[in-house]
């Protein structure tokens, strides 16, 4: 399951295979699944739009880019599913988070840990 973890978060801008991943970890698919979801609290796609988000945030608060660009090179199709998605993680809108985001000194570490979004979305379920 690391090793299928790892290969999501080295790859989070392309197009995943559920198949690929599974042959990661060396099980069938359905066993991927259930076998990820137990073992880090939310399913493979789940995570994967998750990761996506949390590299958005950050160039979101450390670029000028567009949001359009952003959404496409953290690897969304459109630039309402990642709107979307970004919402439902985060709480607020990919151009509400870059107008009110903060940006202190901090050492990097406090500042990925704290950035960092729920895997319970903005609602906290």
């Amino acid at each position: 399951m690391l090793r299928a973890r790892d290969a999501m978060d080295l790859a989070y801008a392309r197009p995943l295979d559920l198949a690929a991943l599974a042959r990661i970890a060396h099980v069938s698919q359905a066993h991927f699944c259930r076998t990820f979801r137990a073992t880090f609290g939310e399913t493979p796609h789940r995570y994967l739009q998750r990761r996506r988000v949390e590299r958005a945030m950050f160039f979101l608060r450390e670029t000028d880019r567009r949001v359009t660009e952003i959404c496409l090179d953290v690897g969304f199709a459109s630039p309402g599913t990642f709107t979307r998605t970004f919402r439902a993680i985060v709480g607020q809108t990919p151009t509400e988070y870059r107008r009110r985001a903060d940006v202190r000194a901090a050492p990097t570490c406090l500042t990925m840990a704290w950035m960092r979004p729920s895997s319970f979305g903005a609602a906290g379920l």
